[in-house]
């Protein structure tokens, strides 16, 4: 991983602040710390980094508030949610304050950069801009909440928006129902319900125009495929 990625870690607990700042650099991250929401914040306005880890639970600014005004600023950096409650609630609530990922705490290394790495990816993949994502005839700006087709926009909930994004910005690949429930939702299982379904009929539905084709791929028995 070359320097030139550059990470921001906001970690309140001094320890594991400065342990993760040499773990990252010896995989060949260039890495800068904060220690609180207010110094993180004034980091990001004079400074631009290619991921930020970001604790949830900090004393002064917590890290959701962080969170939410750099969208609220127009910042698009992948964010990933540094978290020690397992709440399911506590997890959708950063996903839809704007994170990208989020990691339960304690947790190795190895899975940190894996997340770190997936999210560079899906940047790279919508050449470095995660907040407007493209596919076919289709365009979701997701900082704005706006989604057009052939041009024509198209109200959608908040989830209906999240659940999009994450098929348009992987169109061309088959997203299994545990990968968006893991995404949209923040589970890490798959609960007895037919939710990722369900959402994928909505979402047809608000998407479906006359003489257009569905853009959205049912794969049977793995999952869901937007048409690029």
């Amino acid at each position: 991983m070359p320097a030139a990625v550059r990470i921001l870690v906001v970690e309140d607990d001094a320890q594991l602040n400065a342990l993760l700042a040499r773990q990252l650099a010896a995989l060949g991250y260039g890495v800068e710390t904060a220690e609180d929401g207010r110094p993180a914040i004034a980091i990001l306005a004079r400074e631009k980094f290619d991921v930020v880890l970001l604790d949830r639970m900090m004393p002064v600014i917590e890290g959701v508030e962080v969170l939410r005004r750099m969208r609220a600023e127009g910042v698009a950096t992948p964010v990933i949610l540094l978290t020690a409650l397992g709440l399911t609630q506590e997890r959708v609530e950063g996903l839809e304050a704007g994170a990208d990922d989020y990691v339960v705490k304690p947790f190795e290394i190895d899975e940190l950069n894996a997340r770190i790495r997936a999210v560079l990816r899906r940047r790279s993949a919508t050449g470095g801009d995660t907040a407007t994502l493209h596919a076919g005839d289709v365009m979701v700006s997701v900082l704005r909440h706006r989604v057009t087709r052939a041009g024509k926009p198209i109200e959608l909930q908040k989830t209906e928006l999240k659940l999009l994004a994450e098929l348009v910005r992987e169109a061309g690949s088959v997203l299994s129902r545990k990968m968006l429930i893991e995404r949209v939702w923040g589970y890490d299982f798959v609960p007895a319900t037919n939710i990722v379904d369900v959402h994928i009929l909505k979402l047809r539905q608000r998407l479906e125009m006359p003489g257009l084709p569905d853009p959205i791929a049912t794969v049977r028995g793995v999952g869901y495929m937007f048409r690029a």
